[in-house]
């Protein structure tokens, strides 16, 4: 076994899970916000308030979480984050244009399954004490 993979059978302290777990929840409430109100799925998913908490959680936590398995699911998160991000803004400049503006709304309905699928994916690897594999 190599080192790495010794580290990453660690346990995580009992907090970085809970806070993993609240993270995967945020981020759902702010998918179905993003589904039941005004916005898109994407803006809900990364201009609510839920999701800003849980990216900051998971700065915050993921400290907790080095080391182990769990670590993996931190990086999912933020990771899924921040590229939700990316996306939405090329898609907005995109939906700006005459000729971008299909493409636009395809990439962002395709991201809202991405989120949706990165969520569920996640959450319940976490359930199941598994890793994150990217």
């Amino acid at each position: 076994m190599s080192s790495d993979e010794e580290t990453r059978s660690e346990e995580p302290v009992t907090s970085a899970l809970v806070a993993a777990h609240i993270v995967y929840g945020l981020h759902a409430v702010a998918i179905v916000l993003g589904i039941t109100g005004a916005a898109t799925v994407i803006g809900g998913f990364v201009g609510s308030v839920p999701s800003i908490i849980a990216v900051i959680i998971n700065y915050v936590k993921r400290g907790g979480a080095r080391g182990s398995w769990a670590a993996s699911h931190y990086r999912w998160q933020i990771r899924t984050f921040w590229f939700a991000l990316l996306w939405l803004i090329i898609g907005v400049l995109l939906l700006v244009t005459v000729v971008g503006a299909p493409v636009g709304l395809i990439l962002l309905v395709a991201v809202t399954l991405w989120l949706i699928y990165r969520i569920a994916r996640g959450w319940l690897r976490l359930v199941d004490k598994q890793p994150m594999y990217e």
